[in-house]
């Protein structure tokens, strides 16, 4: 798992990434004229801009922190609602349609004439440029998000605050203008990296629309964005007019694909080693009732993190033989819909979100719970400890 420092990282590397989506570039024009009109020459007026303008990003960024925080065991209850989930999903499907087609988001001309003190202006364009991130946000900070959430309070306030690579380009351009002219110029590279951006927001989109749709149909919508995808590759390489944007497209196809693959997204699901059963309240008094070690997984279909467990972890055969050997009952609470009974059990067991597990002896005592991403080898050490705890004749 992640630590802190390692999440500031990726957190911060996907804030500089939403710098060239659609949310972003159309408040570019008001950051360039900020770094160009407004800090002046003098030394000590740059650095101010520049302060202004990334404490106008993290301001944002903070107050989400904060309510993330404030919300740390009901953020599940958001994804739980299909209402929810249509509206991330078409936002998702519109940027990325958008970005692909190079499409121009809509603003108000009050964007565009942002003034004030000297300032003022570059405090207001940071917070505005964090603010028209938050649409894209999902496929690029959802996963290292996903997994603050099961973290202490602070280590959501600064992931959060890793909004920091949001500004940090700009923030570079205020204290050295002259940069500005070195900066590459555009060309067919940068637009194969907008389309190639725009597939990563269509992922998330199919990815959210799995929990709407059975099984089998959103199977078919990876496999129909995966032929997309090649498609596009395959095209950019036939007409592209430059090695770089060949190469842009090429590259990146051969990695998602990749990716999409060994993440199972394009497999054939398959039910895995383990006999999951559905969790029951009568199912695990049997269990009990026998002296079974059981093994519960809290999962959703909107749960990412879930999913990377149950594509790597739960699949393990290290895993699976020692379920096995400690006869243990895996049981699987799903709450990708409304379910107070699960909610219950899961706050009973000690979760505050998903994904979640937790590991029983036979007589229902708790050996171990695991809160968030985890190794095959802790599930097997807690399996194991499990399956050792003997009861004395008669105990329940």
């Amino acid at each position: 798992m992640l630590d802190v420092p390692a999440r500031l990282v990726v957190a911060g590397a996907a804030g500089a990434l939403l710098n060239l989506t659609p949310c972003v570039l159309p408040v570019v024009p008001v950051k360039i004229r900020t770094i160009i009109l407004h800090p002046g020459e003098s030394r000590p007026h740059r650095i101010a801009a520049a302060t202004a303008f990334l404490s106008g990003t993290l301001l944002f960024f903070l107050a989400l922190g904060v309510a993330s925080t404030a919300l740390h065991g009901t953020w599940g209850v958001l994804f739980q609602s299909r209402v929810t989930l249509v509206l991330l999903v078409s936002v998702l499907a519109a940027t990325g349609i958008m970005m692909f087609f190079d499409i121009a988001l809509p603003l108000p001309e009050i964007v565009y004439r942002v003034g004030g003190g000297r300032f003022f202006e570059p405090f207001s364009s940071g917070a505005l440029a964090a603010i028209l991130a938050t649409p894209c946000t999902g496929p690029f900070l959802g996963g290292i998000l996903a997994v603050s959430l099961t973290q202490p309070p602070m280590a959501v306030v600064a992931v959060f605050l890793s909004g920091i690579g949001l500004a940090l380009p700009y923030v570079i351009l205020l204290l050295r203008p002259k940069l500005l002219e070195k900066l590459p110029r555009g060309g067919e590279w940068a637009r194969r990296v907008h389309q190639a951006l725009a597939f990563l927001l269509l992922a998330g989109a199919v990815f959210f629309a799995q929990g709407l749709l059975p099984s089998p149909l959103g199977n078919w919508l990876w496999r129909i964005w995966a032929f997309l995808l090649v498609g596009w590759a395959v095209l950019v390489a036939v007409r592209g007019k430059s090695l770089a944007g060949r190469s842009v497209a090429a590259g990146f196809a051969v990695i998602a694909i990749a990716l999409a693959y060994t993440g199972g997204l394009l497999a054939h699901a398959s039910p895995g080693p383990l006999d999951w059963q559905p969790f029951s309240a009568k199912g695990l008094a049997a269990a009990r009732h026998e002296r079974r070690p059981v093994l519960i997984e809290f999962t959703a279909a909107w749960c990412i993190n879930c999913k990377i467990l149950e594509r790597t972890v739960y699949r393990s055969p290290a895993v699976a033989a020692a379920a096995h050997g400690a006869d243990i009952l895996p049981l699987k609470a799903d709450l990708t819909m409304p379910n107070r009974d699960l909610d219950k059990r899961l706050v009973e067991y000690g979760g505050a979100g998903l994904p979640f597990a937790a590991v029983l002896d036979g007589r229902g005592a708790i050996i171990r719970q695991f809160s968030g991403l985890f190794t095959a080898d802790a599930l097997i050490d807690a399996i194991k400890l499990a399956g050792k705890v003997q009861l004395k004749p008669g105990q329940a």
